[in-house]
């Protein structure tokens, strides 16, 4: 498949998990204008991809759920940068408009679309939808089986065991043939599937130790090898949370408070609330050494991220700076800086 342009060097994604806190974040209207200058930001000071996940009911993750309405959003402020879900949740919703939603997304960007796909992690989620989430996994198998020949055959049919329809074609189809590049994020069993099939993958550095990642990332490369795809053409994208400053004591202490906010809130069900911290007993240090945050001064950074590439296997480092209710105008700051020092040490190795 041709989903852009992949090349032997360090690739540079960036990831939006809005953890919104109301007495720190702006209003819904400014924080989504706040959020597509960001994805223009990082367009124009070169990360090639910009991720957004799909959460409900909840402030984390919660302020987009409807990645492809913020994809095309962003479409219309970007002409470079690529637009990719993480994830859509295919069990959720019927295959027919997930298929018509992201095509558009595709053909409004003209062609910039990474297809993340998944299974969510919330059983708030089901339950609101109506979904049994017992049901997930062959839900799954059959969204993705429609999505996919409806992107590529022109015309197709279903009849399955969760949905069925008649011969319909969708408008538009997706620019990118035979369709976009596919993601998936789920647990190891599934992304030997993934391998399989010959999809990419996407993983996180914070909540699991690197161990368990790469049993995950091992599963993944048995799998393609048990496909015959060439893990050179196939990618593994690290979600990882960054924080730099000039004054290292500064981005530490951001970091690490943003870091705490970003813990609580992520726990189901948890509402913001100011001075709200995560887990008592944090192992910050380790954390830190095994590459699972990266904050500090630029070269602080750099040795960080070059632990994470020692611990964790990826090829695709996407990084989070709009988290933890940092104000937006030091994301922007530590993006830009971020590009100026952090990005160009590892341009020179490779």
């Amino acid at each position: 498949m041709d989903g852009g342009l992949y090349w032997d060097a360090m690739r540079w994604h960036m990831h939006l998990l809005p953890t919104y806190f109301p007495d720190r974040d702006p209003p819904f209207d400014q924080y989504y204008q706040n959020i597509l200058e960001q994805v223009a930001l990082a367009e124009e000071l070169g990360w090639e991809c910009f991720w957004f996940t799909e959460h409900h009911f909840l402030q984390y993750g919660g302020p987009v759920p409807n990645p492809a309405v913020m994809m095309a959003a962003a479409a219309a402020r970007t002409a470079r940068i690529r637009l990719g879900s993480a994830i859509s949740i295919l069990p959720l919703h019927h295959p027919v408009q997930l298929a018509e939603d992201y095509a558009m997304v595709d053909v409004a960007s003209g062609g910039r679309l990474e297809f993340g796909i998944g299974f969510g992690n919330t059983p708030l989620d089901y339950e609101a939808y109506g979904v049994p989430r017992e049901e997930r996994h062959p839900r799954f198998d059959e969204a993705i089986e429609i999505i996919t020949r409806l992107w590529t055959q022109g015309k197709a049919g279903y009849e399955g065991k969760y949905w069925s329809f008649p011969e319909i074609s969708v408008y538009p189809t997706p620019v990118q043939r035979p369709h976009p590049r596919i993601w998936v994020a789920a647990s190891a069993e599934s992304l030997r599937w993934a391998g399989e099939q010959g999809y990419d993958i996407m993983t996180v550095s914070h909540p699991f130790p690197p161990e368990v990642v790469r049993k995950a990332t091992d599963a993944w490369r048995e799998g393609l090898a048990a496909g015959g795809h060439d893990p050179k053409k196939r990618h593994c994208k690290l979600h990882l949370r960054v924080w730099v400053d000039n004054d290292g004591e500064r981005a530490r202490a951001a970091a690490q408070e943003a870091i705490s906010r970003y813990d609580y809130v992520s726990g189901i069900g948890r509402v913001a609330r100011p001075g709200a911290v995560g887990p008592q007993g944090y192992d910050w240090d380790t954390m830190l050494a095994q590459g699972r945050n990266v904050y500090g001064t630029p070269e602080e950074c750099v040795q960080g991220i070059r632990r994470t590439m020692a611990n964790f296997d990826f090829d695709v480092c996407s990084t989070t700076f709009n988290y933890g209710g940092l104000p937006f105008a030091a994301v922007k700051q530590a993006m830009r800086l971020w590009a100026e020092e952090v990005m160009p040490a590892f341009n020179e190795d490779t």
